[in-house]
């Protein structure tokens, strides 16, 4: 009778410890200051997911204060790390894309759209396939949400057009694009084309029908076109300020429409080359808290050192030791050089607005735009994509990168 009792009790006191066991496996806590108002805070992560926020008194260690915020979301990224995404002078593989997220990671990227940019329809659905078998690799931990079409139908004017390439650059064609939409696994999130080319009003209206965000930009719309388009279901402006021509009319240009129209979001670049901090401030003032997300456009050439390179075109390419990048033979920018987060430190000297502001463009805005509901903000069931870091002059220093609750980066 004693064996039997003292084995009920030996198994009782066994399950009570496997049961604790599977409390605790997989739970983690990260203490940091708050970036909405930096007061310090644990926050509480199980399953890859946040289950509990609680203000503490003090951090653990105060010599090495951190704050602490959602991961930045980034709509628009032509590669990075020397990887592309977008052309084919390169190889894309499964092995680069876990590259550069990796490497995104580490600016505290936890979230991006992969970005192809205009080129043939055979690259595209080349590049687009394997991006979707790579996708869901376990170890990318749902970083890619989707991805961004920027082209083929832009405007095939100079200056509008951009870096783009003449050659591919083409009107909407409805068939054409369901090929590559298939080819991403349906996984196309945003488009973005020219409201005044031919055919693209009709395409507007089809892409929001079938759920994919449209974005206006590398354009010479006029405010008719714009608002039409608006009208269609365009929601967003990409890169405002930039794919857009040196010598413009002062009172006729797609600038003004589309600061007018306060039903359209605006992406903008903050790295210091694209727009100047006049042209930034007058954006958000413009767009407002809620209508502004801050992106980056970086190519394959961002954390490359500085020089000369080529692209699939042989064009020279030149990244200067300040991180201007550069196309000298058309006298445009080649994309940019600098992550997303280097625009949120800069938007708050040039704004004045606060940390929990600028995270709120570079993460929240993109998340809800996108659909992208549970990731952008910290809050109780929430992916647990969360950034320590400190906060520079012109860039945030990222100490910590956690992705679904796992850490992925931690800087030496």
């Amino acid at each position: 009778m004693k064996y039997i009792t003292y084995s009920f009790i030996v198994c009782l006191l066994t399950l009570l410890f496997i049961s604790m066991v599977n409390i605790t496996v997989g739970q983690t806590r990260i203490e940091g200051l708050l970036y909405l108002d930096k007061t310090p805070v644990s926050i509480e992560i199980d399953k890859g997911k946040i289950v509990g926020i609680t203000k503490i008194e003090k951090l653990s260690d105060e010599s090495h204060p951190v704050y602490v915020a959602p991961g930045l979301i980034d709509n628009q990224v032509n590669g990075f790390a020397g990887v592309s995404f977008c052309f084919a002078g390169g190889v894309l593989d499964k092995a680069g894309v876990i590259k550069a997220t990796k490497e995104l990671w580490k600016k505290g990227v936890t979230t991006y759209l992969p970005t192809l940019t205009t080129n043939s329809q055979e690259v595209m659905l080349k590049n687009f396939a394997i991006l979707a078998n790579t996708k869901n690799d376990p170890v990318l931990r749902g970083s890619i949400a989707g991805y961004h079409l920027e082209g083929p139908y832009i405007s095939p004017v100079d200056g509008y057009r951009g870096a783009h390439p003449l050659r591919y650059v083409r009107k909407p064609d409805w068939n054409e694009f369901m090929q590559l939409y298939e080819a991403s696994g349906k996984g196309i999130l945003t488009v973005t084309v020219a409201p005044e080319v031919e055919g693209a009003m009709d395409f507007i209206r089809k892409c929001t029908a079938l759920g994919v965000t449209v974005a206006l930009g590398h354009h010479n719309g006029t405010k008719a076109d714009v608002d039409q388009a608006v009208l269609n279901g365009a929601k967003i402006s990409t890169h405002l300020g930039n794919g857009c021509a040196n010598m413009i009319n002062r009172h006729a240009n797609p600038l003004w429409s589309q600061l007018a129209n306060d039903q359209l979001m605006a992406s903008i670049i903050c790295d210091g080359f694209h727009l100047r901090d006049e042209e930034i401030l007058v954006f958000y003032k413009a767009k407002g808290l809620e209508r502004t997300i801050i992106t980056s456009d970086v190519t394959s050439f961002a954390s490359l050192p500085p020089g000369e390179y080529k692209n699939e075109d042989g064009e020279t390419i030149e990244l200067t030791k300040e991180g201007r990048l550069w196309l000298p033979a058309q006298n445009v920018l080649y994309g940019s050089a600098s992550p997303v987060s280097r625009g949120v430190a800069r938007i708050i000297g040039i704004t004045g607005c606060s940390l929990g502001q600028a995270i709120r463009m570079a993460s929240t805005n993109p998340a809800k735009l996108y659909g992208l509901n549970d990731r952008g903000s910290i809050a109780p069931g929430k992916r647990a994509d969360l950034i320590l870091f400190t906060l520079g002059e012109n860039d945030l220093n990222i100490v910590k990168t956690y992705v679904e609750g796992e850490l992925v980066y931690e800087a030496r």
